[in-house]
């Protein structure tokens, strides 16, 4: 677990730090995983780096055995970003309707026109919203990075199998202090 180096183009995707989703039972709890969100974004926005906030409003259409949520009706501040993130009129909003950020959303154009060659990730939750994103970004050819200490899901096998098995496969993986090390 160790990122070797950061782009002079990279950009911070935090995925799913919304109100409804980091109210779920995670397995870290999700004020830290916001709070470390929150630091990343801060150094970032200090390198006048790309800071991407990711929410989900909605979901994929198609049957599954199992529905995250429950399907049921959610509260009216479900999709708000957590305000700790500070959201900046700089940074660049995703509004999505499944788990990854890319699939139907303009996040890979928004990247590229800012010349974005690596991302950062973070979020919740980690086999979902997090590894379908860090999936999509590694295809689109970005370099990735996982903060992993800045994600979190509600069940212990998936997280720890994103962590230690796709992660590694798809880019390099670190703490989000050592990310803003590696800022400089």
């Amino acid at each position: 677990m160790t990122a070797t180096t950061l782009d002079p183009k990279t950009a911070l995707v935090l995925v799913d730090l919304q109100k409804g989703i980091t109210a779920l039972p995670t397995l870290h709890p999700a004020d830290r995983i916001v709070e470390r969100g929150a630091r990343l974004a801060a150094a970032f926005r200090a390198h006048g780096l790309p800071v991407v906030l990711v929410r989900v409003t909605g979901r994929a259409p198609g049957r599954a055995e199992v529905t995250l949520g429950g399907g049921g009706a959610t509260p009216a501040d479900w999709a708000e970003l957590r305000p700790e993130l500070d959201r900046q009129d700089s940074d660049i909003v995703v509004t999505k309707h499944q788990w990854g950020a890319f699939h139907g959303t303009d996040l890979d154009l928004q990247l590229r026109r800012r010349g974005v060659t690596q991302v950062v990730i973070g979020g919740i939750a980690t086999a979902f919203g997090v590894e379908s994103t860090a999936r999509a970004a590694h295809e689109h050819g970005y370099h990735v990075t996982v903060a992993v200490d800045a994600v979190t899901d509600m069940d212990e096998q998936t997280h720890l199998a994103a962590v230690e098995k796709v992660f590694p496969l798809l880019g390099e993986t670190d703490t989000a202090d050592a990310i803003i090390k590696l800022l400089g």
